[in-house]
């Protein structure tokens, strides 16, 4: 479980990114958090992750404060939680199978880390996860010849091949074509029904949010607008959350995503 009790996060020069955040996520939930840019999103999940330590606040993650432990025992923690991010942190002269692999470094012992840096270790294990993605045969493709969608879908592999108990998601459908990003959205969604983890992503496109998650948060200027059951989120409040926001953005939130589907990873 994670909980959050009047949590900020201030930048440099004092401006909050986040402004007393109470709330809870329990174990196997799928949260999606929505609003517009510079709402705190990416700063809140990056303070889930362990990443950023609140200026003032606490946060518990399984009832542990991460900033009160060694820093074995915080890298041990992080090693149980999958970050996607927008712009995958993806070497680009790195193999496609390489940067999936990457995903259990944080589990593996050093000597089977350096090794399979080296030559990898477990290419039937990197070619299941992509294999329903579409990118199989691009497991021994550089990373710099793929496009951004491809880059985001070898995260997402990369994510599936470390099942971690805490999956956290940072708009990963951004560079993805309406059809692909639902297909992305459902695959991240069953992947954590199937396992009974943990799922916390932030989205611009408001309707992926509402049907394929269970819970929807929305943020605006650092602060929980809204926290409710996706079936309770209502067009005022999305059009509350969104207000005074660039016309861009709103249209992005309110586009609609027509369906496809991607293969459930096994």
């Amino acid at each position: 479980m994670i909980s959050l009790t009047a949590v900020s996060m201030a930048h440099a020069g004092g401006r909050l990114a986040l402004d007393g955040i109470d709330l809870s996520v329990s174990a196997g939930e799928r949260v999606a958090l929505i609003g517009p840019s510079g709402a705190g999103k990416t700063t809140l999940l990056r303070l889930i992750g362990a990443s950023l330590q609140p200026t003032t606040g606490l946060l518990r993650i399984d009832g542990v404060d991460p900033w009160g432990l060694s820093a074995r025992d915080l890298q041990r923690l992080r090693a149980g939680i999958g970050k996607m991010h927008q712009t995958p942190p993806i070497p680009p002269r790195q193999r496609v199978v390489t940067a999936v692999l990457a995903g259990r470094l944080g589990q593996w012992p050093l000597w089977r880390a350096m090794a399979s840096l080296v030559y990898p270790l477990d290419i039937a294990g990197a070619r299941a996860v992509l294999e329903p993605l579409g990118l199989a045969e691009r497991l021994f493709d550089r990373c710099d010849q793929l496009s951004g969608g491809q880059l985001q879908r070898v995260a997402l592999a990369r994510l599936f091949y470390q099942q971690p108990q805490l999956e956290l998601a940072d708009e990963p459908v951004s560079a993805l074509d309406p059809a692909l990003a639902r297909a992305v959205a459902v695959a991240l969604n069953d992947d954590a029904k199937r396992r009974g983890v943990t799922l916390i992503a932030s989205l611009h496109a408001v309707e992926l949010a509402l049907s394929e998650f269970s819970r929807v948060i929305g943020l605006r200027n650092g602060r929980v607008a809204f926290d409710l059951p996706a079936g309770q989120v209502g067009q005022h409040h999305v059009e509350a959350l969104y207000a005074g926001a660039g016309a861009g953005q709103v249209a992005e939130a309110a586009k609609a995503e027509p369906r496809a589907r991607l293969t459930r990873c096994a």
